[in-house]
């Protein structure tokens, strides 16, 4: 699956039919849970047929108007959220295990649809919606090149509400693969706060630190929305602009990452990195604004997702003692986290800290790779994160320039 994102063109009238939609998507979310947590759903199926319920229910008649297939859809995002509640109670996972609870109003939410309910014209330039809400027909912005796929492949179409615009996301059915030659070369990649990543060749990426660059207007911003009234017109034009500047250090972050991966796995035959509980990482509340900053998980996700193109094995190591032991000798060397350089005082090997965290989880990923034939997690389902964002790649044809947002 590939998914491709362009905005949408329209009216405010048509973004306001827009919004009732995606408030109906949410209502229906919500309404399979409480009925789940009433006994009344306790299969996909029932949920499936709870919409109908909904539906022809007349005391919603809103829940109507959305089309059958995106009530489903949505129907499926309850009962995903209530599967993963049952698997980490039979998993017996520590701390919380993920109760379903209810979707607030938020200005980042999307209405999802299925393979009706929308139309494509012919030449790819406009999306209509044909449900009772009556959005009608968008002009679509973007450099993607939709008459690369047929309308077949198009398997559904999520429309994505954020600050700054309307988004058409079309999931497509495609399998995309590279060519890609043998370099010979193997890497291992020991992530850091000082340094984004530190390689086994002792080659160091800089931290970019978008959210520390970004983050004097974001509190200039913040103050600015402190001093409006609640309800105002002020206080909604103050928010918007806040979520804009968060919006900008997010997509910055994300490309950067992306196009840090794609390098990464086009230059290695096997990358080895670390198997980072970035989760539990983040309750050192010193650490935890860096720690989500530099998007370990976002970029362990695209080297995996690029893996998967150029196949290249991407092989998650435990990072249990990679910094301790001597990647010369493997005898273990104790050392705080201040020191900084790694000195064994049974072969006299010196070295980077990092650069010998980095070939000790190189060698335990051969090691891996030996005994079990390499180990690569696929996000290809339609739950994959990577799925709310597009694909960094370089467009297939532009028919037209991107509108200036």
């Amino acid at each position: 699956m590939i998914i491709y994102e362009m905005k949408l063109k329209g009216t405010k009238d048509q973004y306001r039919r827009l919004d009732e939609a995606i408030r109906t998507g949410r209502f229906v979310r919500n309404s399979i849970i409480k009925a789940w947590m009433d006994g009344e759903v306790k299969t996909r199926n029932d949920a499936y047929k709870y919409c109908k319920i909904l539906s022809d229910n007349p005391e919603f008649p809103w829940a109507n108007k959305l089309n059958s297939q995106a009530r489903q859809a949505h129907a499926e995002r309850a009962w995903v959220a209530i599967e993963r509640f049952y698997l980490n109670c039979k998993l017996k996972r520590p701390g919380k295990k993920g109760y379903p609870r209810f979707k607030k109003h938020q200005v980042r939410a999307s209405v999802e649809y299925k393979t009706s309910g929308w139309k494509l014209s012919e030449d790819r330039h406009y999306l209509t919606f044909s449900d009772k809400f009556k959005a009608g027909s968008f002009r679509l912005w973007g450099s993607r090149d939709l008459h690369y796929y047929q309308l077949k492949d198009i398997k559904r179409i999520r429309v994505v509400r954020r600050y700054d615009w309307y988004y058409a996301q079309f999931v497509i059915n495609y399998t995309r693969e590279e060519a890609k030659e043998p370099c010979n070369r193997q890497i291992g990649l020991d992530m850091g706060l000082s340094h984004f990543y530190t390689d086994s060749n002792g080659d160091k990426v800089e931290n970019p630190r978008f959210l520390r660059k970004g983050e004097e207007r974001i509190k200039k911003l913040q103050r600015r929305l402190s001093r409006t009234r609640k309800g105002s017109k002020n206080r909604l034009k103050a928010k918007n602009r806040l979520g804009r500047a968060h919006l900008k250090v997010s997509r910055r972050r994300n490309d950067w990452v992306c196009k840090l991966a794609q390098r990464v796995i086009q230059s290695n035959d096997l990358v080895a990195i670390e198997n980072l509980k970035v989760r539990n990482m983040v309750k050192n509340h010193n650490l935890a604004k860096s720690i989500n900053d530099a998007a370990w998980y976002r970029f362990r996700e695209w080297l995996e997702y690029f893996g998967s193109i150029y196949r290249v094995e991407v092989i998650a190591v435990d990072p249990k003692y990679t910094s301790q032991n001597c990647s010369s000798c493997s005898q273990k060397v104790l050392k705080s986290l201040s020191t900084r350089t790694h000195v064994c005082p049974h072969c006299g090997y010196i070295a980077d800290r990092d650069e010998n965290a980095a070939i000790n989880i190189l060698s335990k990923a051969l090691e891996k790779s030996k005994t079990t034939l390499g180990h690569r997690e696929s996000h290809a389902s339609g739950e994959n994160p990577l799925c709310s964002v597009v694909e960094t790649l370089q467009s297939k044809g532009t028919r037209r320039k991107r509108k200036p947002s």
